[in-house]
């Protein structure tokens, strides 16, 4: 352990010590019990690698400066001369102010314990250069690069570098090293090479530093030299690390890169571009994808209720499924597949058994379905910023070249909730009505995240975007208001703000997303409008209710603006199948129209509750009964019905060996109407909620603010503190006495001891081990019971139990 960083992290304030854990949390999982635990976390390549996954562009190019130009035991870098490094790397304007961002980054570097030491003397904290293998596209130092050479190597090598200098010292690659970083040496190197040989070294100068190259460990010297690699090798300007692999030396990149240890350097973060939007129109588009998005959920918990889908074998929803699916809500097949996951991350539909089971609406739907339309999306947004699950995946094959459908278990990505997270807090950063590119977030992030860019990364970025703007997180691309609100952050604002009082907190305090959403939303209509045509055309948004209805006795026959519904023979029987009766249903558009029930639309409700049920289907496997018997007549006489396998049981009665389900639904093929029956003779009502599942328990990750709650970081911090006092505190074994162990009488040994514990002294005893050997300790007696004392040994430095009967006797300590 390095005591110096140790010593420099318990010289912190516990402001400082609060600030580190709360950057860092996993250093309190759990709480360390002194602060030397503390540092063997901080310092572990785990820990340290999370850290600077933390580092934005800037703050990661000054950790690696310091990489470059410090070694693991030296002094340190001085603030000043770490600045004059940075600026040969940054535009000639930023060099100018470069103090600034320069003291933020390493405050913010200090902060996390990543660089320790005061401005005379920065120090990388230890364990930083164990995870760092290439800073800045550099190789490694010309000392490790040569190490496994052999020692006739590196004296070569020497008089190449220097003339002169073989056999002033020994052959060691730190003594090849040091020559290398001699002032000019390396430029004297580069002017004896072809052409072709600097262009080879350019190549490796801004990284990768490390090549392939047959034969690599060749033998040649700068004599017999014959290609450009040769006379690189023969010089040390290239070095070989295997049999085919080479590396360009740190100290020659360097050089090669004019003293800069990066190519381009920015402190601050790229600029958003992007198109101006007005924010209320944003918003306002916004809304609307959010009541779409609500109400094509609802659609379809309400067409798996009647009609659900199965369980695939391995797990999800099968492709013919899924685009059944999105024929059914008139969607493009992504949204299908993002609208189906987000109902089930929400909660909302279940598989009814792992094994040939049935994706179902669970109970949970029934409670969410009564909400109001703002509650009701702020539950599925949330479900969405919280969810691991990646929709966009849906159709791509996994590592072993297996399709991924919809709610397939390996749609799972445990980065998909904060690339979501720092996706949308990029958005809400770039101001009111300012709609990003999407090329412009990505390089956002990647200046926030260096270490974490990646072709998936960008394409979990991509996805995000285009959910959002589906969700109604965005609207034409910029950030909505509620949709900002959503973000973690404001909940915690808006509790801090109940602290005051109640008129500021009113002012300070942001509304929820809901709140926000629920003025935007287009307010619900309870009526339509009933057409000759059979048809009824909603205005606007429905009520909950008449919504329901309406779906189960109309289809829908369009969308947009006005929805158009359309009555028919089928979505009439639906409707008393569900128990309605036709003077209920004809009340009921009464009740909800703007206009009169058209005649024909009256008729074919008559029509069709006049055949309805007419027939009456139970279980023979099924049987049909009827109280007129002409009816059953013509059904035993149509061609249609032979399969059912019909017999005549009664003049009222037929009987079929096929299902009751099979000869209801036959039977209303041939343009019948007839109802199912149950064992007792009662009609058997089918309600499109009857339906459900239970909602399996399940672990959704929870965002929250980048650091933990205060009053755990403060906890901890105290916990720490006092583990680490008592740690400091704790005492060394102290050397036996000199002489005999001490001898006494049974009797005044326990008198003795006795008194020792009452008067609080330390004693001095002989005491047998278990081979029978005397020896001598040091005790401070605590208590003495069932023939044992137990005591603090000092000659151990621990507390134990003593045998009674093999202390040998007891004197004073002097």
């Amino acid at each position: 352990m390095n005591t110096e960083f140790t010593e420099w992290l318990r010289g912190l304030t516990d402001d400082r010590l609060r600030a580190l854990v709360a950057a860092r949390p996993e250093l309190i999982t759990p709480v360390p019990a002194h602060l030397e635990g503390l540092v063997i976390r901080a310092t572990s390549p785990s820990a340290t690698g999370r850290a600077l996954d933390r580092l934005n562009r800037f703050a990661l190019a000054v950790v690696e400066t310091l990489l470059v130009t410090t070694t693991e035991d030296g002094p340190g870098q001085a603030f000043k001369d770490l600045r004059d490094t940075v600026a040969r790397s940054v535009s000639r304007e930023d060099a100018a102010r470069l103090d600034e961002p320069l003291r933020r980054a390493i405050d913010r570097l200090q902060m996390m314990a990543l660089v320790y030491g005061p401005d005379s003397g920065l120090r990388l904290a230890p364990g930083v250069r164990d995870v760092s293998e290439t800073p800045a596209g550099l190789g490694p130092p010309a000392a490790e690069v040569f190490r496994h050479h052999p020692s006739e190597r590196l004296e070569e090598l020497i008089r190449v570098v220097r003339p002169g200098r073989a056999g002033r010292g020994e052959a060691v690659p730190e003594r090849l090293a040091a020559l290398l970083a001699e002032e000019g040496a390396v430029e004297r190197l580069l002017k004896d090479i072809a052409p072709q040989a600097r262009a080879a070294l350019e190549e490796l100068a801004w990284g990768p530093p490390a090549g392939r190259l047959p034969n690599a460990r060749r033998e040649v010297s700068v004599a017999t030299a014959q290609s450009p690699i040769e006379q690189l090798l023969a010089r040390g300007l290239l070095a070989a690390t295997g049999d085919e692999s080479v590396v360009l030396p740190r100290e020659v990149a360097l050089v090669l890169r004019g003293g800069r240890v990066h190519r381009e350097l920015h402190p601050g973060a790229p600029p958003l571009d992007g198109v101006a939007r007005d924010q209320a129109l944003a918003d306002r588009t916004a809304a609307g994808q959010a009541f779409s998005f609500v109400r094509t959920v609802e659609e379809l918990c309400e067409a798996w209720s009647v009609d659900p889908p199965g369980t695939l074998r391995a797990g999800g929803l099968s492709v013919r499924d899924w685009k059944k699916t999105a024929q059914l809500l008139d969607v493009p097949e992504w949204t299908a597949a993002l609208v189906v996951e987000v109902v089930h991350a929400a909660g909302l539909i279940a598989s009814s058994a792992p094994v040939d089971g049935e994706w179902l609406p669970t109970t949970a739907y029934d409670g969410w379905r009564v909400k109001a339309t703002e509650d009701r999306w702020e539950a599925l947004a949330a479900a969405w910023l919280t969810s691991d699950r990646v929709p966009g995946l849906v159709g791509e094959r996994d590592d072993r070249d297996r399709l991924m459908n919809v709610l397939h278990p390996e749609l799972r990505r445990p980065a998909a909730p904060e690339v979501r997270l720092r996706t949308l807090r990029v958005l809400a950063s770039a101001g009111p009505g300012l709609a990003p590119s999407a090329e412009s977030v990505r390089e956002r992030l990647a200046f926030e995240q260096p270490r974490r860019r990646g072709t998936y990364r960008d394409q979990l970025v991509d996805y995000t975007l285009r959910e959002a703007e589906q969700l109604g997180l965005t609207g034409l691309g910029a950030m909505s208001v509620f949709g900002r609100g959503l973000l973690p952050g404001a909940a915690q604002e808006a509790e801090a703000a109940k602290n005051v009082s109640t008129a500021r907190a009113r002012a300070l305090a942001p509304a929820t997303p809901a709140e926000l959403l629920a003025p935007l939303l287009p307010e619900p209509v309870d009526h339509v409008v009933l057409q000759a045509d059979l048809t009824a055309v909603a205005p606007g948004p429905l009520t909950s209710e008449l919504g329901r209805w309406l779906s189960l006795a109309a289809d829908i026959e369009s969308k947009g603006g006005a929805t158009v519904y359309r009555f028919d023979d089928g979505s009439i029987r639906r409707a008393l199948d569900a128990g309605s009766s036709a003077d209920e249903l004809v009340a009921m558009l009464e009740k909800h129209s703007t206009t009169s029930v058209p005649q024909p639309l009256r008729y074919l409700v008559t029509d069709v509750a006049r055949r309805h049920g007419r027939l009456r289907v139970g279980t023979a496997s099924a049987y049909v009964r009827c109280d007129d018997p002409s009816v059953l007549d013509e059904v035993m006489a149509d061609k249609r019905a032979v399969p059912l396998r019909l017999r005549r049981l009664a003049p009222t009665v037929v009987a079929s060996r096929s299902s009751r389900a099979l000869v209801v639904d036959s039977l209303r093929a041939i343009g019948y109407a007839p109802v199912a029956e149950s064992s007792e003779g009662d009609v058997v009502v089918t309600r499109a909620d009857a339906r459900r599942t239970e909602r399996p328990p399940t672990a959704r990750p929870v965002l929250s603010s980048s650091s933990p709650d205060a009053d755990l970081v403060a906890a901890a911090v105290r916990a720490i503190r006092a583990g680490d006092e008592a740690h400091l505190s704790r005492r060394h074994p102290v050397a036996a006495p000199d002489g005999q162990v001490p001898r006494s009488p049974s009797t005044g040994t326990i008198v003795a001891l006795q008194d020792a514990i009452r008067q609080g002294q330390r004693v001095w005893i002989g005491y047998l081990d278990s081979q029978g050997h005397a020896t001598s300790r040091i005790l401070e007696p605590a208590r003495m019971e069932g023939g044992y004392l137990t005591a603090y040994d000092e000659t151990r430095a621990a507390i134990h139990r003593f045998a009674l009967h093999r202390i040998t006797g007891v004197a004073d300590v002097n």
